[in-house]
């Protein structure tokens, strides 16, 4: 990662910019990067609740408006973060939200709303951070997909579609900008406890579905999905691009056998 001078000749810690920074991942991806010694920029769109969450994390935080869901709003607040901070050598885009409801009954602007929040902002986010990233080095972008992308999941169609174009969008990003050594991937989370998911999670009837449904018997908490969004973006991961990798407890990637077999196989 590139670390700018100051004018003394010291460096300084790189930059990163967290977009749907005073969300559940994106507040606790934050405060893994601020852990670490990275500046971070929260991008948010209320500044209140950005401000807050700057004071929070400490002097190497600073917040910044934008609606990442128009183009020049990202934009200039990206240039501002790169005038401000200096060029950007990492990327976390956290801004996200999730519609769970059989296609027929989805409104066209509902699914407007959904793609335009998941995938469209991502899109604008790449471009804007492309344009403003650290050359000369190396730098990193990270994106949420979902464990509906891999597995089909019942009223999961329209959040389904979003977030397989993140899917798409992070394989030819990865292949477009290798030359420059820039890096992309996304972490595809299953059911995680945040704001999003407070009406699933608040339902004891469906959050004991939803923890049987993932093999590891429980839900995902936000630090889950943090740990690995951090560590992607960092130099430790400086030989994995172009990768979707799932932090879902096994949703994804284990069939679950019946519950009476399931305590025979563990011998219970």
């Amino acid at each position: 990662m590139n670390e700018p001078m100051t004018q003394t000749g010291a460096r300084q810690p790189p930059v990163a910019i967290v977009t749907g920074a005073t969300g559940a991942i994106g507040s606790a991806s934050a405060a893994r990067l601020a852990q670490a010694g990275w500046r971070v920029a929260l991008v948010a769109r209320d500044p209140d609740r950005g401000g807050q969450l700057a004071g929070e994390l400490g002097a190497g935080a600073m917040a910044f408006q934008a609606d990442a869901r128009v183009s020049s709003s990202l934009d200039s607040a990206f240039r501002h973060i790169a005038e401000r901070l200096g060029p950007p050598s990492a990327l976390i885009h956290a801004v996200g939200s999730t519609l769970l409801r059989p296609a027929h009954t989805v409104t066209d602007d509902e699914l407007d709303e959904i793609i335009a929040t998941n995938l469209t902002s991502a899109f604008y986010a790449l471009r804007a951070f492309v344009r403003t990233a650290a050359r000369g080095g190396t730098s990193a972008a990270l994106f949420f997909s979902s464990a509906a992308t891999d597995i089909g999941l019942v009223n999961h169609e329209a959040i389904s579609a979003a977030k397989g174009g993140i899917d798409g969008l992070v394989r030819a990003a990865a292949a477009t900008y290798a030359g420059r050594g820039m890096r992309v991937n996304a972490v595809a989370p299953g059911l995680v406890r945040s704001n999003l998911t407070r009406r699933l999670v608040e339902n004891p009837a469906t959050l004991a579905a939803s923890e049987w449904m993932h093999p590891l018997g429980r839900i995902g908490e936000a630090d889950d999905v943090a740990a690995l969004a951090a560590f992607l973006v960092g130099s430790q991961a400086s030989w994995i691009t172009g990768q979707i990798i799932a932090v879902d407890g096994g949703l994804s990637g284990i069939k679950l056998a019946p519950p009476a077999e399931r305590l025979r196989a563990t011998g219970a």
